[in-house]
């Protein structure tokens, strides 16, 4: 029998729903069976840690005295600049900002030892951080400086504002040039000595709800320890690759974009992170609750990782150069056992994504449903699915003519 989300809540509200992570529901559908376990289980929670580059936050600060119109003018935290086209006292800050004087890849590998990520740590960890600002000055908004530190609480709002996230299903990454790369991948040692991979398998937010029944905009969502919301489908949504039987993707599909109240989070979610010869991105804790509306969607979550396949990809050219093809597919239960086999050659693993955190948020997500402290949403659109249409384009390059 078919159930709906109000329906849900109220049991939530009670104290009687039933709810299980996606790795608990696995064994618990293996011995019910899918219809027994659709009817007695009411959500199955997810989660995710991993890098995830397309992130930042925006915040209000208020305004000074005299006023000051930081649009148009520079402004920086902690010496990392802030985008500031917007009006007075809004910015934005990138997860993958860094210093105007940090050398990057001047000196290789670069370090990358701070940048935009680090400061929202360092903000949600409640330090002070440093606000410089130049401004041109105008009739109503005279001043044309400011230096101040300033904290979270200072502020009017701090939002984080992540435009792509949770990727559905990602690349395995190896190298096979005669040298050692550094990419977003990490290290990659020559002649495929090793393969990273950065995807919690079976504990993944998207591939429990492979075809997108229930995610869409509005979603309530665990986010960076706090609660958040999904925007709608994230930047480079690409829905409409291969999939298994089951819906599952075998390359990167689905993504979220995701938002929530920067000041109700945790440095333990949200963590400033540094690859070497690469740069600076932010590692998100993610937690998505499905809610058991019927047969189907229970069958979604009970997917294994040893279900999951993903494309294994050069980075030393196929990748850089956008050559398509895959060196062979391997599933996550080969990834996550510490070895995979390419093409003959065995090869060591390493995940980017910490499946311990993964199985830690769906853990907190779960004990805040069934305390009554996390409730449901009905979305109020779902994200374009397989049947869309829609698919990633590469830019359409038209030189520019000089006159």
């Amino acid at each position: 029998m078919a159930k709906t989300v109000a329906e849900i809540n109220e049991k939530i509200k009670k104290g009687t729903a039933v709810v299980l992570t996606a790795e608990e529901v696995i064994g618990f559908a293996a011995d019910r069976g899918v219809k027994k376990t659709a009817q007695e289980v009411d959500v199955v929670t997810t989660g995710t840690f991993g890098p995830m580059c397309s992130s930042g936050a925006y915040f209000n600060v208020g305004h000074t005295k005299p006023r000051i119109k930081l649009g148009g003018g520079k402004t920086y935290l902690n010496d990392i600049p802030v985008y500031v086209g917007f009006a007075a006292v809004d910015f934005f800050l990138g997860a993958t900002a860094m210093t105007e004087d940090d050398p990057r890849n001047k000196i290789f590998p670069g370090k990358f030892s701070y940048g935009g990520a680090h400061v929202i740590e360092e903000l949600v960890a409640g330090k002070d951080v440093s606000l410089m600002a130049t401004a041109y000055g105008t009739d109503c908004y005279p001043r044309k400086s400011l230096e101040t530190y300033i904290s979270l609480k200072d502020m009017n709002e701090a939002v984080l504002f992540n435009m792509r996230n949770a990727y559905q299903n990602y690349n395995v990454a190896v190298n096979l040039s005669e040298k050692v790369i550094y990419t977003y991948m990490g290290v990659l040692q020559p002649k495929m000595a090793n393969a990273n991979y950065c995807n919690a398998g079976q504990l993944s937010p998207l591939l429990n709800d492979p075809l997108y029944k229930t995610i869409g905009i509005g979603t309530r969502i665990f986010l960076g320890g706090g609660m958040g919301y999904v925007v709608g489908n994230g930047t480079q949504h690409n829905p409409g690759v291969k999939r298994t039987e089951k819906g599952v993707p075998k390359m990167p599909a689905g993504t979220l974009s995701l938002t929530g109240d920067l000041k109700l989070m945790s440095p333990r979610w949200l963590r400033g992170t540094s690859f070497t010869g690469y740069g600076v991105t932010l590692t998100v804790g993610i937690g998505i609750p499905i809610p058991i509306l019927n047969e189907e969607i229970l069958a979604y979550t009970t997917v294994r990782d040893e279900e999951i396949w993903a494309q294994v990809v050069d980075y030393s050219e196929a990748y850089p150069q956008c050559i398509p093809g895959s060196l062979g597919e391997v599933n996550y239960s080969q990834l996550k056992s510490g070895k995979i086999t390419v093409q003959g050659k065995e090869l060591p693993t390493a995940g980017l994504s910490s499946y311990t955190r993964a199985r830690e948020i769906a853990g907190i997500l779960k004990e805040w449903i069934e305390t009554g402290k996390f409730f449901l949403t009905e979305p109020v659109e779902l994200l374009p699915s397989a049947d869309s249409g829609i698919a990633v384009k590469p830019l359409k390059e038209r030189p520019i003519k000089k006159k």
